[in-house]
């Protein structure tokens, strides 16, 4: 466990995210995307999904624990529209602002909570955060996607994504760790799932673009996203991020998470230095994130 797998994991997820993000949705939203998804000095903007894990390290760097309450405040202050919320975290976060409990809120939207995938997009810091105490990674990545996402499914995607980033800390073996990750599972659109991608990585079989949607699915829920997130960041470990980045667009749907999710957990594995500088260059508030990233690690070295 490195400062350079720490500033990997959180650049990787932002990367990932931003690239994403013109690729994601109809024509309406990739025409908005196009007109929104720069900075005004030229840099790619990040979503949603970078800003919540952002909130998440900079909380735990703060507070020096995982404080729900803290979270809860975070999100909502961070919230824009043009950052590409979801609707209905977006009028959960706008109740929270306003003054709501968000034990209450988080059902607010839907009585049985969300299954989305937003509890599991910012789930690689609590992996970062809690990856020498392995045994309370489970329970906090659950609490702290229950800010949002009150569903089982919603928190089991969280829990997913987290232990894989932590696991990639320690080994580069994609066997190893998505045996590990699957161990934290018990819903059954997980377990199957992750018995197909492990048996892929055992065989050494590539399956398309179109296979792996088709298998895994590609879409917002957790269920739909987050083993194709932890399986293609596991196949491509071993090959450049771009490579990685292009099969995500591929697989299509709910790119920008997928590529976030997959983006964090390659990073861990590899590192900054080996993400693409020069796309690296043009990401929004590289700075934010390296300062995140090592007050993140100081927290826990």
């Amino acid at each position: 466990m490195s400062l350079a797998q720490f500033e990997g994991c959180l650049l990787g997820l932002a990367l990932g995210d931003a690239l994403g993000a013109p690729h994601e949705g109809g024509i309406v939203e990739r025409l908005v995307w196009r007109l929104i998804g720069a900075t005004v000095q030229g840099q790619m903007r990040w979503t949603d999904d970078t800003q919540m894990a952002l909130d998440i390290a900079e909380s735990l760097a703060v507070q020096g624990a995982l404080d729900a309450d803290d979270l809860a405040r975070r999100f909502a202050a961070s919230y824009r529209w043009s950052r590409g919320y979801g609707p209905g975290v977006a009028r959960l976060l706008r109740r929270v602002a306003r003054g709501a409990d968000w034990r209450e809120a988080n059902r607010s939207v839907f009585p049985e909570g969300s299954f989305g995938n937003g509890g599991a997009m910012r789930a690689p810091v609590i992996g970062l955060y809690y990856a020498h105490r392995f045994a309370e990674l489970a329970d906090a990545a659950r609490l702290s996607a229950s800010i949002t996402h009150a569903h089982p499914l919603g928190q089991e995607g969280a829990v997913l994504v987290a232990s894989a980033t932590a696991l990639a800390l320690g080994t580069r073996n994609p066997l190893e760790i998505v045996r590990a990750a699957a161990a934290h599972c018990a819903l059954q659109p997980f377990v199957l799932r992750l018995r197909t991608a492990e048996q892929w990585l055992q065989e050494g079989s590539e399956p398309d673009a179109s296979s792996v949607a088709r298998h895994f699915g590609n879409g917002i829920a957790a269920s739909t996203s987050c083993v194709t997130a932890v399986y293609i960041a596991l196949r491509f470990m071993d090959r450049p991020f771009v490579d990685m980045q292009r099969f995500c667009v591929d697989v299509g749907g709910d790119v920008d998470t997928i590529g976030a999710m997959a983006g964090a957990v390659w990073g861990a594995a590899n590192g900054v230095a080996a993400l693409p500088q020069h796309q690296l260059a043009q990401l929004e508030q590289g700075g934010r994130l390296k300062a995140a990233a090592a007050a993140l690690y100081a927290g826990v070295a």
